[in-house]
């Protein structure tokens, strides 16, 4: 039960975000499909890209890590039909909104 409520929250996150983030536009399904796709991708792919890019993310102060969020944002709209996503930028605005929703529902959950 717990899952499928942390995918109906990440699903209606991606949902917010899309609606706030001017080039990015998800359907219903999209962003269903996409919650879970972005999980796999964030679980399988984002580790690997992390210690790949550990050296330019302390050189960043971790700034870095904000543009492997980004491309995490765009593999998972290449990935999903009815996810679409304009370019760098509105990724790069879309992973920092979607990580504020996130954040605000996880403290919104908590008892």
């Amino acid at each position: 039960m717990k899952i499928f409520f942390h995918w109906l929250i990440s699903t209606l996150a991606i949902i917010i975000a899309a609606y706030i983030v001017p080039g990015v536009v998800v359907t219903l399904t999209g962003a269903l499909i996409g919650a879970v796709v972005l999980g796999a991708v964030n679980l399988f792919i984002r580790p690997i890209l992390v210690i790949l890019t550990l050296p330019i993310t302390i050189l960043t102060l971790g700034f870095f890590s904000l543009i492997v969020n980004a491309l995490m944002v765009m593999l998972t709209a290449a990935l999903v039909p009815g996810f679409l996503v304009i370019g760098f930028w509105p990724a790069f605005f879309f992973a920092l909104v979607l990580a504020i929703v996130n954040w605000v529902f996880d403290i919104w959950g908590r008892p």
